[in-house]
């Protein structure tokens, strides 16, 4: 049970995490440019489909309450470990950005942004999503294009 609730608390901030309005472009270094992405994720629904699979789906939402994106989380324990993998696909108007979280503890997980399509097609960079409440995680996605 406590695995579960982790992996949805995880679940729901690495989501809010992937989606948001841009906040700071910035030039990273010759032909890179960095770019902020912030939104609180609103978990709307989760299932469990086995002891070791389950997702969910978030609403993102601007700091002014305005949807700006949804995020579909897929996350996975290592039943050898108890450790879980969330992978997170972040859908809005620009294309679709994508990351992996690992299980955190603590109501800060740090991840990566491993690509995208659309404006986000070829993205790296970092998400950390903090846990606001059960429902509710603020996300920040800083990636490099």
């Amino acid at each position: 049970m406590k695995i579960r609730a982790t992996i949805a608390a995880i679940g729901t901030a690495a989501a809010l995490s992937l989606t948001g309005a841009v906040l700071l472009p910035a030039a990273a270094g010759a032909g890179t440019v960095t770019h902020t992405l912030a939104f609180t994720a609103v978990q709307q629904a989760q299932a469990q489909f086995s002891a070791t699979v389950g997702a969910a789906e978030d609403k993102d939402v601007s700091k002014a309450g305005k949807v700006i994106g949804y995020d579909v989380l897929r996350f996975t324990v290592n039943p050898t470990t108890g450790t879980a993998t969330i992978s997170v696909a972040v859908g809005m108007a620009g294309g679709f950005v994508y990351g992996v979280l690992p299980e955190s503890s603590g109501p800060v997980t740090h991840g990566t942004v491993t690509g995208g399509t659309g404006t986000f097609a070829g993205a790296t960079g970092t998400i950390t999503a903090t846990n606001k409440t059960a429902t509710r995680t603020a996300v920040t996605i800083t990636y490099h294009t």
